[in-house]
């Protein structure tokens, strides 16, 4: 249930799953689909209808006390999954109870979205359904729970959403929900060209009439349905709502509300077991209060760790002893380190510079403008390749230490007697390339526009260690940084094991 920390904070599954092995002491039907591991714990098998079946069955009667009967060709309703559609209802409409009035669009067999809002809740319904056989179960389902008082079952004809149903009532419904057919073909319901192939194949079962699966133009063209039949009706439902099997179709589905004016919008997303949903729902009311849309907790409660790369108090003792070669007077354990860490990005042609930090550290804000650490073990082969293919002169003769009065040429100077070039292969030192940085020039580490990444280092003392932080503040790729951390690390070890 890896989802379930977070479920809408009411849903009573949200802290305490299912216990199967109570269900099935107490409900004989139920216990026919458990199954023991040999670890011996009890699990369910998702992929079997009839074994989900039994599961929402024994919730509905276990937890809320409703006796429902569902056709195994029709959808099964996952419990908790409805249940946080119904507890978002009550965060729309300002609370759970109180006498409301909603509409379920194609409120399928099992009828649950108006047993658990009448039982919960008190609420009426008006529950539409285009599938007689879906029409009949819903019908009987309601009779032998005795809500008939409170939920009205009414068939439609095919494509009718809420213009149709409504057209001869005049009442004002507080919402309406809806459990769209999420695919526009066979293909799509098969998950072919609308499933993610790195995802792994769905965990259990995907159960459904026609009707209830599919669609013309998917979830997307159907939920726009709504939206044209809502800028009719508008202020005849306070608020809109249909629950969603795709993220992806969020985005265009609000930006069509915004372009159609509509001024109240807002989102959410449903987490249950290993299964994501989400909802959408609108109002033409100025008055009513919006629910603020999901931030991005998850992400957000995982706080972002530094890379830690920790120099042993043997390795600091060799920088310190190899920091005056690089003009490091004060040779501190963590002043030389930084010292190495400055000589290594000036090397990388890395930005950088010092930044204020605690009395017990030292800081650097960097800012990789090119990728200049990675193969850089292949670099230095090739460079040291290139530098032993340089043509070299040719040792000298007898014949030219006989006869002195011809000058040779000399080797080190490029330039003639007569001031000009005279051509001889002379290792000369290359210009920066264009597209590399010169350290050291007028760019600024925090201002510059065009760049990799920007990272925050710091160096500390810990005991008899240094311990470097490298801390994430913006960029392109946070790998970047794992590699360029790997490349310091290997430079100062590497630089540590040579001898003073």
């Amino acid at each position: 249930m890896a989802l379930n920390k977070s479920m809408h904070p009411r849903n009573r599954y949200k802290d305490k799953p299912p216990d199967f092995v109570y269900l099935a002491s107490k409900y004989p039907e139920f216990q026919k689909h458990v199954q023991t591991t040999l670890t011996g714990r009890v699990t369910l098998n998702f992929k079997d209808p009839e074994a989900v079946r039994a599961l929402t069955c024994t919730l509905l009667k276990e937890d809320f006390g409703l006796t429902i009967e569902i056709p195994l060709e029709r959808l099964i309703p996952t419990v908790p999954l409805r249940l946080n559609y119904i507890h978002w209802v009550e965060d729309l409409i300002g609370g759970q109870g109180n006498p409301r009035r909603g509409i379920d669009i194609g409120t399928g067999a099992s009828c649950i979205y108006p047993l658990l809002g009448a039982t919960m809740n008190g609420w009426f319904f008006l529950a539409t359904e285009v599938d007689d056989i879906c029409f009949n179960y819903a019908k009987k389902n309601v009779e032998q729970n005795h809500l008939a008082e409170l939920i009205k079952v009414v068939k439609v004809p095919q494509k009718t959403l809420l213009m149709d149903a409504l057209k001869e009532e005049s009442i004002v419904y507080d919402f309406c929900m809806c459990n769209p057919p999420f695919f526009a073909n066979q293909l799509e319901a098969k998950g072919v060209n609308s499933r993610n192939s790195r995802r792994p194949p769905p965990s259990s079962i995907n159960t459904g009439g026609v009707t209830e699966i599919m669609a013309e133009g998917g979830e997307l063209e159907f939920v726009k349905r709504i939206i044209h039949d809502s800028l009719q009706l508008k202020k005849r439902l306070r608020w809109y709502s249909c629950m969603l099997g795709k993220k992806c179709s969020l985005a265009p589905l609000k930006d069509e509300l915004r372009k159609q004016g509509v001024p109240k919008v807002t989102h959410t997303e449903f987490c249950q077991g290993r299964t994501m949903r989400w909802a959408l729902a609108w109002s033409f009311y100025d008055d009513v209060p919006v629910p603020s849309p999901p931030c991005k907790k998850r992400k957000l409660d995982k706080a972002r760790k530094p890379l830690i790369l920790t120099v042993l108090k043997a390795t600091v003792a060799e920088l310190q002893a190899q920091a005056p070669s690089i003009g490091c007077t004060d040779i501190s354990p963590t002043e030389s380190v930084c010292a190495w860490l400055e000589n290594i990005l000036t090397d990388l042609k890395i930005l950088h510079k010092r930044v204020p930090c605690g009395e017990a550290e030292l800081s650097l804000f960097l800012t990789a403008v090119k990728n200049t650490w990675v193969h850089t073990r292949q670099k230095r082969r090739e460079q040291g390749r290139h530098l032993r293919e340089l043509p070299r002169a040719e040792p000298a003769s007898a014949t030219d230490t006989a006869a002195p009065s011809v000058p040779a040429p000399e080797e080190t100077t490029a330039e003639g007697s007569n001031g000009k070039e005279t051509g001889a292969d002379v290792p000369m030192e290359s210009p920066t390339e264009p597209n590399e940085v010169a350290v050291g020039g007028p760019q600024n580490p925090e201002t510059v526009q065009h760049f990799l990444f920007k990272c925050l280092v710091n160096v500390k003392e810990e005991e008899n260690d240094v311990v470097v932080e490298m801390h994430w503040v913006e960029g392109q790729n946070k790998d970047l940084m794992n590699q360029l951390c790997t490349c310091l690390k290997n430079s100062l070890f590497r630089q540590a094991a040579k001898t003073t």
